[in-house]
Order: structure tokens, then sequence, then C-alpha cells
């Protein structure tokens, strides 16, 4: 593991056992942040944002088996690797909270409303900062403070469904900071909010990242908010990144036919008013008995037929940072995956012919033995 990295994902796979067969909704996620760094994990519902962040914590369904390697350089343990610690053990709790911490989709969800606001933020105070109750309340409100929610006296007695969903957001925001975490999993944490809301949370997200140099894995399928937040970015599809690199180069120049998708299918301002946005067809598929093929190939309109329906690319660097997992790409590290691909079609297809053509002679073999 580099020293710069604060977690590296690698291989990781998430399996769900059902009566119908195996789900697969994460397929081989590998990707690396840095100190201070933030990486925007950007995809359409069902790619498997969720589970590939919720992995990291261990905090997936019990259903869901994870495996793969996601290591993570603590400041008080050293490197560790977060798959093989007992989810339920003291390890990962003195992780899951205090060195990495989530702010998860609907704030008025993640709250309790049989608690207030302040004994929710406290909670994690007092597990892993101090037991004194009385300076629990001071750091707790504090932080309240720092995210911009006024009055924190009163509004520390308040019950979730007393405050809006700016200030909700807020406070789910404070209950993640409290414990000046290493490392931030923002899991779509404007998607509620109005245009101007979303304006202050985002500020307040980069003011907050510069005071604790902390490390931010940003999960949305905004690309608007993606290109302000974001040094790099992680394109995800069906359980699989197939695109990944820093935001300018992301977005200046990218070359899967899914992220330019995503990106056509963006307003941009001073566009004419007769252009239409562009639509990827389709919807993503159930993770579940995929055939050995390119997961995009059936939306994809820049498929190849014979090999995108017969083989599964590879994410290959392209250039210094950017990767790419396509086979209709004129790079040539693209372009000799692209031949590699060709010749084992070729070599399974060969042997394929060659078992069949066997299997008539073995049949009438059998039946002259019977007589």
């Amino acid at each position: 593991m580099e020293k710069d990295n604060i977690i590296e994902v690698k291989n990781l796979h998430v399996d769900i056992a059902m009566t119908e067969g195996t789900l697969t909704p994460v397929r081989g996620v590998n990707f690396e942040i840095k100190r201070g760094e933030t990486l925007g994990l950007v995809g359409e519902s069902g790619s498997g944002k969720s589970l590939t962040c919720k992995a990291i914590l261990g905090i997936n369904d019990k259903k869901c088996k994870a495996s793969g390697q996601i290591l993570f350089n603590s400041k008080e343990s050293g490197e560790m690797d977060l798959l093989s610690l007992n989810p339920k053990g003291k390890e990962i709790r003195n992780v899951r909270g205090k060195q990495i911490s989530m702010i998860f989709q609907e704030p008025m969800v993640a709250f309790s409303p049989m608690y207030t606001i302040g004994n929710q933020i406290n909670e994690c105070t007092l597990l892993h900062i101090t037991k004194d109750k009385k300076k629990a309340k001071e750091i707790s409100m504090e932080v309240m403070r720092k995210v911009g929610i006024a009055n924190v006296e009163k509004r520390y007695n308040q019950y979730p469904h007393e405050f809006s969903g700016g200030m909700l957001q807020r406070a789910l925001i404070a209950m993640a900071l409290v414990c000046n975490p290493d490392m931030l999993i923002a899991d779509e944490p404007t998607t509620a909010l109005d245009v101007t809301i979303q304006a202050q949370i985002l500020e307040l997200m980069k003011e907050m990242q510069k005071e604790f140099n902390m490390a931010i894995l940003f999960i949305t399928h905004d690309l608007g908010v993606v290109a302000r937040m974001c040094d790099r970015v992680a394109v995800m599809y069906l359980g699989k990144v197939v695109e990944s690199g820093d935001a300018k180069t992301i977005y200046a120049n990218p070359q899967h036919p899914y992220t330019r998708g995503l990106i056509g299918s963006v307003h941009k301002i001073g566009g004419k008013k007769e252009e239409r946005l562009f639509s990827i067809e389709g919807t993503v598929p159930l993770a579940m008995n995929l055939p050995e093929a390119c997961g995009f190939y059936d939306r994809c309109d820049a498929r190849i037929e014979g090999l995108c329906n017969k083989a599964d690319p590879e994410l290959v660097e392209i250039e210094p940072g950017h990767q790419i997992a396509c086979f209709n790409c004129p790079h040539e590290a693209c372009k000799a995956q692209r031949a590699k691909a060709e010749q084992m079609i070729k070599e399974r297809e060969e042997r394929e012919t060659a078992k069949a053509a066997n299997e008539p002679a073995k049949s009438k073999k059998k039946k002259w033995g019977r007589k």
C-alpha cells in the first residue's frame, strides 16, 4: 500500500445468495484515495455504488458476502484489511464512525425520530472521544455551530421532524464530523435538497475537508456536483468501474461510451433550445447469471458484434492516471486488449467446435457397444 493513500480497494466483490441464483451487484471494483483528496463515484441507480461504500464499513446486510481487499491506512493501528475484521468486533467499531464516517442518503431516515438531534450526535462523542457527558455535549454543540446550525442551545434538544431538510443534512454532517475522521463517505448527500441549499452543503463539506485534511468518497449521479467537488472520478456500471481519471480529463475527454452518454445527457449553458439531450436507451440489467460479455453491450451505440457480446473488457491505462474498460477505443492499450480478447474467443470457439465434432462419434460408439 502506498504511503500517500488512505484507502485502497482491490478486486472487491459483493455477492448475495438468492433463491433464483447469486446476485453480483459489485464485480471486481478497484480504486484508491489519497489523504485530502475527493474521489467521485458516479453511475446510475443499481450500479453498486452504495454497496461498495457500505462494504468499506462492514454495514451491508448479512446476506451480502464481500470478498477482495479493502486496505485502510489507520493513524492508530497502521495498515489493516477491513474485510478481514469481524463486522461486530472491537477493531472495526474503532474505525467505524471515528476514523471513517458516512453521510447517508436520506437524513430523515438516518436519524431516529425517537431521540433528539443532540442525543444522537452525542452518542458518537461518548463512544469515541470522552465518557464525560458535560464535555461530550460541549463538543457536539461546537460541531453543530461549525456546520452552520443557528441557535444551537435550542436545536440541540429538538427532534428530527422539527428540522428543515437542509438543516437536517447539516446535523447529519455534524454527526459524521464530530470525531474528526480521516475519511468521509458521502452517499448522495444533496439529492433531496434544492439548488441553493445544495450549494451551501457542498461548500460546507469543502471547508470541513480543508480544516481536517479529510479524504472524501463522494457518491452521486449528479455530474454537476462531481465537477465542483471531486479531484478524481470513477464511473461505475453494473458493479464495475468502466472509466477512471482526474475530473478535468474525464469531462474534457471521456472515452467510454457510458461516460460520454452520462455527460451528453446533462444540459449545457448556451446550448440551443431545439437541441435534444442525449438519452442512454434501456436500464441497468439485473446483476444475476450475467453472460461473459461487456455489461454495457445491450445499451452501447459503439458495440462491436462478435467481440463485446463474447468478452468482458478489463480496465487498462490509456494515459497516466486515466483508465478505461472498452474494446472500441483508439488507444494502443485498448487495441492490445482487443487483440488478446479476439484470440481468446477464437481459441474458445475452436475448442467448442472440436468438442461438438467428437460428441457424435462418442454416441455412435456407445450405440454399437450396446449391440
